[in-house]
């Protein structure tokens, strides 16, 4: 379908087909994501009610067993469904928007159980890991769901942010664990006509507005990505002209960033590469970044991202067909 067809243009390889179920996997470095077709159970029910989107995250923990039990202790709702024959039960609970939080202790042993291995061309890995998950909720209920992610996962988080929209201001807060690996950021906005705002009115509730993946050589990998196919979102001329003022950048690198609709960030001896997915079937999208000694998300560039983003989702008032 359509996101098996971005998912191969991004650069992923269908790598495994599960024994008794409709679901895919599909690999790329350390990314690993599933596409599931099942006509029942959790996934079926998250897509009814959501539509096309994201309903779990599994993370690679130390010990699956201590991780329930500390989101056990700290009365957070646990999510059971019945496994079949020869399937691992993989602990879970439930996390924003009703969707599904697993922790994985042995992630090599749960996908050679459950999934029978498809070999491919095995193209250059682009993209090497998740960078980080982004979430829209309402504003709310963003301190709970930062309570949630702090005391169970252990995060911290990073000074708030207020970003300007088009149609109103958001909050945005990043959490991250100690060694960066592990990357939240919560957007939430009181004015219910921003881009988050309209995410979770299309998605029915709170929930994943996208992803970001991070590679080593940003202008390489969208060239492939073009390749196959993929189209980034348009970010306006003004804006190249704007950081060509302010950052001094060779006409090279200026030239580069205007045509692959890049954008970029600088802290101090830090630089930051950023382009996206146009969005999906109004739902999410995907973000491909190049940190080279950065540690922040680009919120300079957060504003002219939304306006482009605004540009290209259905007006307020016009039906979805």
């Amino acid at each position: 379908g359509e996101l098996a067809r971005l998912f191969s243009q991004l650069g992923f390889r269908r790598s495994g087909k599960h024994r008794s179920k409709a679901v895919e996997r599909w690999s790329q470095g350390k990314v690993e994501l599933v596409i599931n077709c099942e006509t029942d159970g959790f996934a079926h029910s998250h897509y009814v009610t959501h539509g096309p989107g994201v309903c779990a995250i599994a993370l690679d923990v130390d010990n699956a067993g201590l991780a329930m039990q500390r989101a056990e202790t700290l009365k957070t709702r646990t999510f059971y469904q019945p496994v079949g024959p020869g399937e691992l039960e993989i602990p879970a609970i439930h996390g924003v928007g009703g969707s599904l939080l697993y922790f994985l202790d042995q992630a090599g042993k749960n996908w050679d159980t459950d999934f029978e291995t498809i070999t491919s061309d095995a193209a250059p890995d682009a993209l090497l890991a998740v960078d980080h998950i982004a979430q829209s909720m309402p504003y709310d209920e963003m301190l709970s769901w930062l309570l949630f992610y702090t005391g169970i996962l252990d995060l911290k988080r990073l000074p708030q942010m207020e970003i300007a929209d088009p149609r109103g201001l958001v909050q945005s807060q990043a959490i991250i664990n100690a060694d960066q690996s592990l990357r939240f950021v919560l957007n939430g906005s009181s004015a219910n006509r921003t881009l988050p705002a309209r995410f979770i009115s299309e998605f029915f509730g709170s929930g994943v507005q996208h992803v970001a993946f991070t590679c080593e050589d940003i202008f390489a990998t969208v060239a492939a990505m073009r390749a196959r196919g993929a189209d980034f979102l348009d970010i306006p001329d003004n804006y190249y002209d704007d950081i060509e003022a302010k950052y001094d950048l060779s006409p090279d690198l200026m030239a580069q960033l205007r045509a692959n609709h890049i954008l970029y960030d600088r802290e101090g001896d830090g630089e930051f590469f950023q382009v996206y997915t146009h969005i999906f079937d109004e739902r999410f999208f995907f973000e491909i970044v190049e940190r080279r000694n950065y540690q922040g998300f680009g919120a300079a560039n957060a504003g002219i991202r939304l306006a482009a983003q605004s540009r290209e989702v259905r007006p307020v008032s016009m039906p979805r067909l």
